[in-house]
């Protein structure tokens, strides 16, 4: 951690004698491709890295912005490519050598608001009024699977959201956070909450549905959550953890979280003995460090929910008996907890009042945006001298 913080440091102290500039990863553009676009020792920064690294840099996704950090002659020094919201690839420069290695990323999170007057649909006005598709695709996202906007819409009617947003280096990056949003419908308001436990309920403590899935192993804690960033307790380095781990003993059944076809069940390097199925609609599951597989689980099975596809284990590179859980839609993994669920659930008790305490705050937050009437102002992006600057004949990064 320390040499951690030693490099930033060093990455920001030399901003006054050097130039910084801003890309756009490109599509199709592999991390192969961009080290020898740039005259980076592949071999180095590639080939001598260990197989859990170079995974990492297939990690990098089109439209992601990546800084380069130049001297004065031109030299590359340090390059940052972020991987997801909180690891990064870090690329300097030391002893006429080029070193790589994953960093948590350096962020701060504002919660901010929008309010608007519907003109055509949530989509569109969210869009134009704030320029940002991700806050528009979460905002319909969220009220999906209950309600019509399509058909039930009318311009007029009154939406209003309160969100986390990231920033990284002055600028906004990773897919909002969504705290509270409002709309009107037919002049009734419809409400979702994002409650302490990370899901969404509505205004009477009943859970909004997600994608239902049953939990893998019954009865089991949960060790390790879903974190794209982790000092890992074997490696000693920083890397994403995108599973859910459940700790239990040795042998105890695993059950399919959903129903769908075995696509991989065999032996994966650092996962262990693997199951992977696939579902509707792009999602996966994956099960890792299986003790063993259930006698039929096979390549091209068909399984059904809740049905024993194998038993927890400690193979592959693990610390303890447990199993490493996760979900995947379309290739990307995705956070569990967010989207599987047993059962879609109503708040009882000390739950329920805890949570209507939560509620009465975020209905004061809604109804000053919406007597307020504020609309969305895009604040100006300052950008000081600690931040990057472009290169000469490029526009300054100062505000805008």
């Amino acid at each position: 951690m320390i040499r951690f913080f030693i490099l930033f440091l060093l990455f920001y102290t030399t901003l006054f004698s050097s130039e910084v500039t801003r890309y756009r990863w490109a599509n199709g553009e592999t991390y192969l491709v961009f080290l020898e676009k740039n005259d980076l020792p592949v071999r180095a920064l590639y080939y001598n890295l260990d197989k859990d690294d170079q995974r990492l840099t297939e990690e990098m996704r089109t439209g992601v912005h990546y800084q380069i950090l130049r001297s004065d002659q031109g030299e590359i020094e340090q390059i940052l490519l972020p991987l997801n919201d909180e690891l990064q690839i870090h690329i300097y420069k030391k002893d006429k050598e080029y070193k790589f290695e994953a960093i948590p990323i350096i962020s701060s999170t504002k919660t901010e608001a929008f309010h608007t007057t519907i003109t055509s649909s949530p989509m569109y006005n969210i869009l134009k009024e704030t320029g940002s598709k991700k806050l528009a695709q979460i905002f319909v996202a969220s009220f999906r699977n209950s309600l019509n906007f399509k058909n039930d819409i009318r311009k007029g009617d009154e939406l209003v959201m309160i969100y986390e947003q990231k920033y990284r280096l002055g600028q906004p990056f990773s897919m909002p956070k969504l705290k509270v949003a409002m709309i009107e419908m037919h002049k009734k308001r419809h409400f979702i909450y994002l409650n302490d436990d990370e899901r969404y309920y509505d205004e009477k403590g009943h859970e909004v549905e997600g994608f239902l899935l049953a939990r893998p192993v019954r009865g089991a804690r949960i060790s390790s959550y879903f974190t794209k960033r982790r000092w890992h307790p074997v490696l000693h380095k920083w890397k994403a953890h995108l599973g859910i781990d459940y700790a239990a003993r040795r042998g105890t059944p695993i059950v399919a979280a959903g129903s769908g076809v075995v696509i991989y069940a065999a032996r994966m390097g650092s996962y262990g003995n693997l199951v992977k199925i696939r579902h509707a609609d792009g999602y996966e599951t994956r099960y890792a460090h299986m003790k063993s597989f259930r006698r039929g689980i096979r390549k091209g099975r068909r399984v059904k929910k809740g049905q024993t596809i194998g038993y927890v284990g400690t193979t592959g590179r693990s610390t303890g008996p447990h199993l490493h859980f996760e979900l995947r839609k379309h290739g990307r993994a995705i956070n569990p907890l967010r989207v599987v669920q047993v059962t879609t659930k109503k708040l009882k008790g000390k739950e329920y009042k805890a949570f209507i305490k939560l509620k009465k705050n975020y209905d004061e937050s809604i109804a000053l945006h919406l007597e307020n009437k504020t609309p969305f102002v895009k604040k100006p992006h300052f950008i000081s001298k600690c931040y990057f600057h472009f290169e000469k004949k490029k526009e300054v990064a100062t505000n805008g």
